[in-house]
């Protein structure tokens, strides 16, 4: 496992996150976000997506974007609903309403797509991440936030 504190990763801002993120192996990201922290970084993570949105580039959006993240402890898996609507953006924890789009991925593929640091498509075309429903509105999806980038 790597020296970094997992700890820390709840309270890093973005630009920390994105660059500590590009720095880890697949392996080390797994193995972090497979530990006893996994629940406090994904409620970080999902806790920024409001913090984070920009109204303006999103006009006219509505979706409901569900995230399932595989790969934690016990091989159980997480999900989230990153709702855009009517120029607001909210996070539901275990969603029950259906989804325009669902996305399914590993801890590193998550990681490295949410900061910028990996090839989508490539992850797509590799089976790494899996996305049903509305493939344009998880297309979109990534414009209408200002993250930084790794």
């Amino acid at each position: 496992m790597t020296a970094l504190d997992p700890t820390t990763f709840a309270s890093m801002d973005p630009a920390e996150f994105a660059a500590t993120v590009k720095k880890l192996s697949d392996k080390e990201i797994n193995e972090i976000m497979g530990g006893e922290h996994r629940q406090s970084i994904l409620d970080a993570i999902f806790d920024r997506f409001p913090v984070l949105f920009n109204p303006e580039k999103a006009q006219g959006a509505d979706a409901r974007v569900n995230w399932r993240i595989t790969g934690g402890p016990g091989g159980s898996d997480d999900t989230y609903a990153v709702v855009v609507k009517d120029g607001t953006c909210t996070v539901e924890k275990s969603p029950t309403a259906e989804p325009k789009t669902s996305i399914m991925l590993g801890p590193a593929e998550f990681a490295k797509l949410i900061t910028g640091t990996g090839n989508p498509t490539m992850m797509v075309m590799m089976g790494k991440v899996k996305a049903r429903g509305d493939l344009s509105a998880a297309m979109a999806f990534q414009n209408w936030f200002d993250t930084p980038k790794g």
